[in-house]
């Protein structure tokens, strides 16, 4: 029975990171996953898919182009599915090749099968062919990440009514799609579908959504995608989903009725761990299959088995997995590492995009701190003016009493990478006054953080080491 120092269930973001580093300790370390390649449901369903799925789209829709050539502007007529997985696929390849070879480089061991744990020190893996392996270790990592959400009264077809890991796999673009669950995912595929003028209807039960978000920069966002065509429904419960074969019926609680070619369920996710075998170890999951873990070295109450990504829970991000399963590894075989930074930035590959690191205007009010905010609008810079932008736009927070900047919240073209600066300043603990003296390339979109910085220090009280001391 073979051993190892390090067993990693998943190869997702947190599995990779997790296992090329125990592979840099010079370690013995075996890596399990259930799927069929490597790379987790990032790679296959979920981060990398999604966004190469936008970037196609705004691509061959010309999006990008329109305000200067009209709505009616596309790079290619009549863009099908096919179009839009021929650039998926490829990009999947490489992702996975990539993966592979850097297992292999770093003399990581890898078996492809679903994975359970039978003792306390060993799991027993099971593959496709029927044949079942054991192994021992002396630390796990729980890297499974999440599965969608299926529940009973959905009528799932996998063509008309689907999940969103079945949505990839379309046979034709739909007219119309009803997008069910107004979360990162749902607004990511409504957002990006309304762009490609697919009619779309995004349904969320709650009366609103992306709560996490500064409300500024949500009402904003609001404005844009209804603007795009997006039918935003609020506060409206579903009370029926009908499979009518050729096309969906929808009736919600409010008396309103809704029908599309495609409905996309998208309305959550669960833990993926029911079927590891948890009880052999002692451990037990919340109602939604996620493991509760010491967010230091991300140790669950067993403590030579650990758990990262997804599967933990929130921010549940392919971004914070990495460093998670990196931590996490270092921590299971006793090597000192860098404590990792306490502000992260969040990012929504929608149309358009939404970033933020740091506090919202609420979590600023709810902590009674006294502060001022700076905006910048990107149809303001000149690079915004180049680019066709219409909307978008950058806000700041700065602490009054220290001038540190403390949070930064973007919508708009080029959020997810602007986000960094802001990223950048919060951990080193900066304030408005950087953003003031330093100068930035001409014309380009950062430019929107002194334009913010600017605003918000010209309504702020003068430091007493700039005023002009009067001669005696």
């Amino acid at each position: 029975m073979a051993h190892y120092d390090l067993i990693i269930i998943g190869s997702g973001p947190a599995g990779r990171a997790a296992a090329i580093q125990a592979g840099k300790l010079k370690r013995r370390v075996l890596v399990v996953d259930r799927k069929d390649r490597l790379g987790g449901v990032s790679v296959h369903t979920g981060t990398i898919p999604s966004k190469t799925l936008r970037e196609t789209v705004l691509n061959l829709s010309g999006w990008r182009e329109r305000s200067f050539y009209g709505r009616s502007y596309r790079v290619k007529d009549d863009i099908d599915a096919g179009d839009l997985k021929a650039r998926l696929h490829m990009t999947l390849d490489h992702e996975v090749d990539v993966l592979e070879h850097q297992f292999n480089r770093n003399h990581v061991d890898t078996l492809l099968g679903m994975a359970k744990f039978v003792g306390p020190n060993e799991i027993e893996v099971a593959t496709e062919a029927g044949d079942t392996s054991r192994m021992t270790g002396d630390k796990f990592l729980i890297a499974t990440g999440t599965k969608t959400y299926r529940p009973d009264y959905v009528p799932f077809n996998g063509r008309t009514i689907v999940d969103s890991d079945e949505f990839l796999e379309m046979a034709e673009i739909p007219r119309s799609l009803v997008v069910v669950g107004a979360g990162v995912i749902g607004v990511e595929y409504a957002t990006m579908f309304s762009a490609l003028d697919v009619t779309v209807t995004l349904i969320e039960p709650r009366d609103s959504f992306l709560d996490f978000i500064d409300t500024a920069l949500i009402q904003d966002f609001t404005h844009q995608i209804k603007e795009n065509g997006v039918d935003l429904r609020l506060g409206s419960a579903i009370s029926k989903i009908e499979d009518a074969e050729t096309h969906v019926e929808v009736s919600l609680e409010n008396g309103r009725h809704v029908r599309a070619d495609m409905l996309l369920f998208a309305a959550g996710r669960m833990g993926a761990t029911e079927k590891l075998g948890l009880e052999a170890v002692g451990l037990e999951t919340d109602h939604r299959g996620r493991l509760e873990v010491d967010r230091k070295g991300y140790q669950t109450k067993v403590k030579h088995i650990y758990a990262a990504g997804d599967v933990i829970g929130h921010p549940s991000l392919a971004s914070t997995s990495l460093q998670q399963g990196r931590v996490a590894a270092c921590h299971a075989l006793e090597t000192p590492t860098l404590p990792e930074s306490p502000w992260f930035p969040y990012g929504i590959y929608s149309v358009p995009e939404i970033s933020t690191c740091g506090m919202s205007e609420e979590e600023m009010q709810e902590r009674e701190i006294p502060y001022e905010i700076g905006v910048a609008r990107f149809r303001e810079t000149s690079r915004g003016h180049i680019m066709g932008l219409e909307h978008g736009m950058l806000k700041m927070l700065v602490s009054l009493k220290t001038r540190r900047v403390l949070g930064v919240q973007i919508v708009g073209e080029g959020a997810t990478e602007l986000i960094h600066i802001a990223q950048a300043v919060l951990n080193l603990k900066g304030t408005v006054d950087y953003f003031v003296k330093n100068t930035f390339n001409y014309p380009t979109l950062a430019e929107a953080y002194k334009i913010a910085g600017l605003d918000a220090f010209n309504r702020m009280p003068i430091p007493e080491e700039f005023k002009v001391k009067k001669k005696t």
